[in-house]
């Protein structure tokens, strides 16, 4: 372990060194996240799951710093340029941008300017003229170095060569790099233009056709609005500080003289300037902004990802799903209560033909008699309402719930469904998939690759390795944070259990095939290639009902069933007894069993899994109701109230399902009646919500909410759009922008978010 990395990582954290380095060699020793946070928490002080994983991402980083210093040294090494101070100066640098800096100067370069100067023989004048000395002649000395032969053929020439040299290593100075980049994020700002050509075109990026904004301010959405107008096409994109300011920062550096020689050191710094370092300032400031921006819209989808992931689940019920339907009907499925498919068929309640409708009622009448229906998932899509309102119609008293369908045709689609329903078309699996959302949406969702669920913004745009570790990250953590049914969980669920895989996770469900339904934990280690290690890491995250041991179905794990007999025994009673009464289980005296390897906060979790196993930390299931007699946008008027489910939370807003086929937008600016930074803060993927309509924008099926306590209802919404204190709806706000006069359609502000989410 790297003393320095620990120290680092440490006072990063504010945690103990000792925690990071007991979690960094946990990571050496092959252990994951959600094990590590729940079952080793005496050895890492217990460190929460995002220290844990800042840890891991950490290392990581700074092990690829080492790297790269190691190439440079070698580098350097290798072309004979490594001296000791410059080997001290790069051992110390501490970032990537400091190490860069110091090795920039010895960069192997393309042939540049300064290196045909220097090969004319110009390097002597440029370091006399570089020591501005009160006596030197500037037009003397260089007439000493006119070659024509070289290519210097007069005075001027070997000036200007001279110049190319002292701009290189202007540029090339880590001072003066620094300088400008701290500039750069006080000053700098980004700038779009639209493409003269391109304005019909490109109307989805109208925001943006001379936009201006500090680096510094500019948010994350914005930023990948503007960088993908330009990828395509459409946009021209700067970032640029002010020269006023650059140079008089930059000259006093090097310039250091009043006298000829030191006027040719000024002309070369401005040259520097404009030529090489302020390109390569910018060229930086567009990767760092974007790697900023990725890492906000990472966040922001992670979050979504994962209050998706924790809806709260139905549970096991005999469900009759609907995916509804107006032209090809409604394909109906009946789902036991593991899931399984029972039958299925096409109903057409909305039919114009009531012998139709008829026939539909009785059909879904006799399923539920048949098959003891306990409730009825509908898909959201296209006819959702209309289904939901027939399905009301006939009076049932169980649930009737509206399922988001979002995904449902990419897992219908795809091999996973395949395997899973050879037989059946693409329509029978997308109403098994609305369905068993509705039992288990963790379950049912880990099917599908996040990044088609439909929550996040431009996340085409962002690193697409660094979206999905974190994405995977995520889902790995809800995945254990709930635990799964060994006996009855996918291939896909056991895939993202710690310590398993794909692999592991295959071999699990063809033992369970071939040998019937585990009677244990400890039958996991018959199961082909799951070694020792896979088990520790597995073992305690999967549950087992009526197990051979009553912890089987808890979060207990197996290294600790003895400890837990020993309690058991010390109070003369069984283990299903400390679980069955808590008398007995106050009776504990916890300290009592407290070892060099377990303590009190394992414990302390022994003794909660004692009293509620396996218990699934999501909340309990509600059901929702959209409001009836609303199931169109033609229903919707200006300041009516309604009930919603937030289906997606960006950086400028949240939008939310209220039962029409599409989600209106609560802009940030009407989250609250209090100033809202971040809609997180307020709002979360699947939390129900009370919105008031603002403006219905029928032609361009725009849907302006409001959460505001008294929101202002119709074109007056859109008044913050010129105000210089508010924020610009829909990713607008520009800070160094001029003044814009107010435009005449009262939701031209609304088209680029709902573009923004769209486009997702």
């Amino acid at each position: 372990m790297n003393e320095a990395h620990i120290q680092k990582i440490a006072g990063e954290l504010k945690v103990q060194p000792r925690q990071v380095l007991a979690t960094a060699k946990l990571f050496a020793e092959g252990a994951t996240v959600p094990f590590i946070s729940r079952y080793r928490k005496e050895a890492t002080g217990s460190l929460d799951e995002v220290a844990i994983t800042h840890i891991r991402e950490r290392l990581l980083a700074l092990a690829e710093l080492d790297q790269r210093r190691e190439a440079m040294l070698k580098s350097l090494e290798e072309r004979n340029l490594l001296t000791d101070q410059l080997k001290a100066d790069i051992a110390a640098a501490d970032n990537i941008t400091r190490l860069e800096d110091i090795f920039q100067p010895f960069r192997p370069k393309r042939r540049t300017r300064a290196m045909i100067a220097k090969e004319q023989g110009l390097e002597p004048l440029a370091d006399l003229l570089f020591q501005q000395q009160a006596g030197t002649n500037p037009l003397a000395e260089a007439a000493q170095y006119v070659s024509p032969e070289k290519g210097v053929t007069d005075v001027n020439v070997a000036l200007a060569g001279a110049r190319d040299i002292i701009a290189e290593r202007v540029s090339d100075d880590a001072t003066a790099r620094a300088k400008l980049r701290d500039l750069c994020w006080a000053e700098g700002v980004v700038k779009s233009k639209i493409m003269s050509d391109k304005k019909e075109e490109a109307a989805k990026f109208k925001d943006y056709f001379d936009w201006s904004e500090p680096v510094a301010k500019i948010p994350s959405h914005r930023l990948l609005a503007i960088r993908r107008g330009e990828s395509e096409g459409f946009l021209i994109m700067r970032i640029t500080q002010l020269e006023e300011s650059a140079l008089p920062l930059l000259e006093p550096l090097f310039v250091k003289a009043r006298n000829q020689a030191a006027e040719q050191v000024r002309l070369a710094v401005q040259d520097s300037y404009k030529r090489l370092l302020g390109p390569a300032i910018e060229v930086e400031f567009r990767m760092e902004t974007k790697k900023r921006a990725d890492v906000e819209a990472i966040r922001v989808f992670a979050d979504n990802l994962r209050e998706l992931l924790l809806a709260s689940p139905l549970g096991s019920k005999n469900v009759l799903a609907i995916d509804p339907g107006f032209r090809t009907g409604c394909k109906t499925v009946v789902l036991d209560r593991q899931g399984k498919l029972l039958h299925n068929d096409v109903i057409y309640p909305t039919a114009s033909s009531a012998g139709e409708v008829r026939e539909a009622a009785a059909a879904v009448l006799s399923l539920v008699k048949k098959y003891k229906i306990e409730a009825i998932a509908i898909g959201n899509g296209t006819a959702g309402r209309e289904t939901e309102t027939f399905i009301k119609a006939l009076k049932f008293t169980m649930p009737i719930v509206m399922v988001n369908e979002s995904g449902a045709s990419i897992y219908s689609a795809s091999e996973v469904a395949r395997d899973e329903f050879p037989n059946h078309d693409v329509t029978v699996r997308g109403a098994v998939s609305i369905g068993r959302r509705l039992m288990d949406p963790l379950a049912e969702l880990v099917k599908l690759d996040p990044k088609s669920i439909g929550v996040g913004q431009y996340q085409h745009d962002v690193e697409q390795t660094a979206l999905k570790r974190s994405l995977d990250d995520v889902v790995v953590s809800c995945v254990n944070g709930v635990g799964v049914e060994l006996n009855t969980a996918s291939k896909q669920l056991l895939g993202y259990v710690s310590g398993l895989g794909p692999v592991l996770a295959g071999n699990i469900v063809a033992y369970r095939n071939e040998n019937g339904p585990f009677k244990s934990r400890a039958e996991l280690k018959k199961v082909s290639r799951l070694g020792e290690k896979a088990f520790e890491q597995a073992a305690g995250f999967l549950r087992l009902r009526d197990g051979e041991h009553p912890l089987d179905a808890s979060a207990v794990h197996p290294e600790r069933y003895d400890l837990v007999d020993c309690m058991a025994k010390d109070l003369n009673c069984t283990v299903k007894d400390l679980m069955r009464d808590a008398a007995l289980r106050q009776k504990i005296q916890l300290p009592k069993y407290v070892t060099e390897t377990v303590g009190l906060p394992t414990l302390n979790d022994i003794l909660g899994e004692l009293a509620k196993p396996g218990r699934d930390p999501r909340q309990q299931f509600e059901v929702f109701s959209f409001q009836s007699g609303i199931e169109k946008m033609e229903d919707l008027k200006p300041g009516m109230k309604l009930p919603g489910i937030v289906t997606n939370v960006t950086a400028f807003g949240a939008f939310v399902d209220i039962g029409v086929h599409q989600d209106g937008l609560v802009h940030v600016s009407q989250l609250s009646d209090r100033f809202i930074k971040d809609p997180s803060e307020v709002v979360k993927v699947s939390q129900r919500v009370t919105v008031t309509v603002t403006e219905v924008d029928l032609p361009r099926k725009r849907i302006a909410l409001s959460m505001k306590a008294a929101p202002t209802i119709g074109p007056s919404t859109t008044g913050q759009r010129t105000a210089p204190s508010a924020p610009r709806p829909a990713g607008g706000g520009g800070f160094n922008r001029p003044a814009q006069p107010a435009k005449p359609a009262p939701m031209d502000w609304f088209t680029e978010a709902m573009n923004k989410n769209n486009r997702n």
